[in-house]
């Protein structure tokens, strides 16, 4: 049985606020040392979302977003940012995957919605999985160009990416010599069971390519669409995971290098149709980037086990967010 964490708000928070901390000193890669205790209150100040100037005249503005927890968390930050920001926004989130997204955003239905890099282009954008640049900017750029064609406009990319990795019970890394890449696994492969979304058995861009790049061939592929209780429940030994699983911030798992760079990058960006980004302006798409900057990995992280693990609402996950960062007061 899944052992579900028990952490009140103010881990959260106290979490939230040393990450703020850190992040203070842009890319100098500081510790923050002994004026810790004053960068708190100034960062929070600095960010503290103003009206932006036209906004109330920009009409409404529709955010949406994919189907599961991430997407949900994401698009209420957007739109309470947005909102925050003077403009007049609605949401439309669980529109479903992101074939049906990308639809709803070129006809019309949304304005706008988050998607991942490399999910863009290679399952929206067909462009081949090989061709895609494995650094996140290179994969932005050329997001941001095939985007352009389709009449998009994709806003700058956020620090983490969630992408595609394979993961293990701590227990069972220790029981393998504790490997840290996937090339590891070399000599196990075939010995070890596997799960992961039914989609990904026959992918080239998930089993199959992980298999071919790493020259691996894994024992039995366990069709699944919760790989951590198969994990737990001892269903299989491996599991295809994401880098910002809520279930990750447990302890129980360990998660596996791409030490090949097979996966290209999976950043975020804010697709908005071009009329919408218009309506927008520069403002509000530099508003939408400094809300993005505290998003890293092990924020995500974070963000996410509050409503996976912890079973907290996606719109109070994404205000505690802008609170503790200090976009915006209670």
């Amino acid at each position: 049985m899944r052992r579900h964490r028990s952490i009140p708000l103010a881990p959260l928070t106290t979490l939230l606020a040393a990450l703020a901390v850190a992040g203070c000193g842009g890319s100098d890669g500081g510790g923050g040392g002994g004026s810790s205790q004053q960068q708190p209150e100034g960062a929070q100040q600095s960010r503290q979302i103003q009206p932006v100037q036209g906004a109330q005249q920009a009409g409404t503005i529709t955010i949406g977003s994919k189907n599961f927890d991430e997407q949900f968390i994401l698009g209420e930050i957007y739109a309470q940012a947005l909102t925050a920001g003077g403009y007049d926004i609605e949401t439309e989130l669980d529109i479903g995957s992101e074939v049906e997204a990308f639809a709803a955003l070129k006809e019309g239905e949304i304005d706008g919605y988050p998607e991942y890099t490399g999910t863009a282009l290679t399952n929206l954008l067909d462009v081949d999985f090989k061709a895609i640049p494995r650094d996140p900017q290179g994969a932005f750029q050329l997001t941001r160009e095939e985007y352009a064609k389709e009449g998009i406009t994709a806003l700058p990319p956020t620090p983490f990416e969630n992408s595609y990795r394979i993961g293990l019970l701590s227990q069972t890394a220790q029981e393998l010599g504790n490997p840290t890449a996937i090339s590891q696994l070399s000599d196990k492969a075939q010995e070890l069971s596997i799960t992961g979304y039914p989609e990904c058995r026959q992918r080239s861009d998930c089993r199959i390519g992980v298999e071919e790049a790493y020259g691996l061939e894994f024992g039995e592929f366990v069709t699944s669409q919760t790989p951590y209780e198969v994990l737990d429940e001892d269903q299989a030994d491996l599991a295809f995971v994401f880098t910002t699983d809520g279930q990750l911030v447990t302890g129980q798992y360990k998660v596996l290098e791409d030490d090949k760079q097979f996966f290209p990058p999976y950043n975020v960006t804010l697709g908005m149709s071009d009329e919408a980004a218009q309506k927008l302006g520069p403002e509000g798409a530099a508003l939408v980037q400094a809300v993005q900057e505290p998003l890293t990995n092990e924020v995500m992280q974070e963000l996410n086990s509050r409503v996976a693990v912890d079973r907290e609402e996606p719109e109070q996950v994404a205000t505690d967010y802008l609170n503790s960062f200090g976009f915006v007061t209670k």
